[in-house]
């Protein structure tokens, strides 16, 4: 089974750290929210993985293998990023933007073959687009393109999902269709997925683990109604909160009760 195990990684810009000794596993098959406050250190996490950022000390490991040594086409091959600020060439149609997920594993001198089309096909159909294929990228909903840009993940085939925000500037009706949306591709497909997501009712409900992040460090991890408790989250968010249990699902209901901690 796929593991994603990142071992007292530390990482900053120019002189400034933003990330201490930060521990975390993901595996695959699950669905791991990364919360916290702006500024926790979520998103540079996610760049280090990624290789857009340099660690400056730690590992991780995928599958026992170092990843910061990866070249960025062996990295492009097993992971996959969907980025918060999706930016998409408008003259591209929803079936030229999703090929582009098989650009790692294509010869240098060589064009997509049946497989690649193949590949490319059953992912759209996993993320419900496959009727947009002629559309422009331009002509699509914010919930559409976000659909795409996770179907061009999947044409990467990784054994690892990263997603930066991946509800953010959605309205409620397409942050659930997304997010059960990753969900079961984890679950159905062994992806080991990391996700960071500012809205924590949101994580609590879909998440299967979660790990608080504040100020650069790994504040907790675990099972969701072990970390988003109300006194850690008012002391990491210096705003007093009560959590209650949903009415239905039974998963953490959080809600502020005042104003900021003093």
């Amino acid at each position: 089974m796929t593991e994603l195990l990142i071992s007292k990684l530390s990482a900053g810009y120019g002189s400034r750290l933003i990330l201490h000794s930060v521990s975390l596993n993901v595996r695959g098959g699950e669905l791991l929210a990364l919360v916290g406050p702006n500024g926790a250190g979520k998103s540079t996490l996610l760049r280090v993985l990624s290789g857009v950022t340099a660690a400056r000390s730690g590992e991780v490991r995928l599958d026992g293998a170092n990843l910061l040594r990866f070249s960025p086409a062996r990295r492009a091959r097993c992971l996959a990023v969907v980025p918060q600020l999706i930016h998409l060439p408008e003259a591209f149609t929803v079936g030229e933007i999703v090929m582009l997920g098989r650009t790692p594993h294509l010869p240098l001198w060589g064009g997509e073959g049946r497989k690649d089309c193949e590949i490319a096909w059953r992912a759209m159909r996993h993320t419900q687009v496959e009727a947009l294929v002629d559309r422009r990228v331009d002509e699509l909903s914010g919930g559409e393109q976000q659909r795409v840009v996770i179907a061009r993940a999947l044409t990467q085939e990784p054994r690892v999902l990263l997603l930066d925000e991946p509800t953010a500037h959605l309205d409620l009706k397409h942050q659930i269709a997304v997010l059960e949306l990753i969900k079961s591709l984890a679950h159905a497909h062994g992806l080991a997925v990391l996700l960071t997501l500012h809205d924590l009712n949101l994580a609590a409900l879909y998440a299967d683990r979660v790990a608080l992040m504040d100020e650069g460090k790994i504040v907790a991890q675990g099972a969701v109604g072990e970390v988003l408790t109300a006194e850690r989250l008012s002391a990491v968010y210096g705003v007093h909160v009560a959590v209650s249990k949903h009415p239905v699902h039974g998963t953490p209901l959080i809600a502020p009760v005042s104003r900021v901690v003093s």
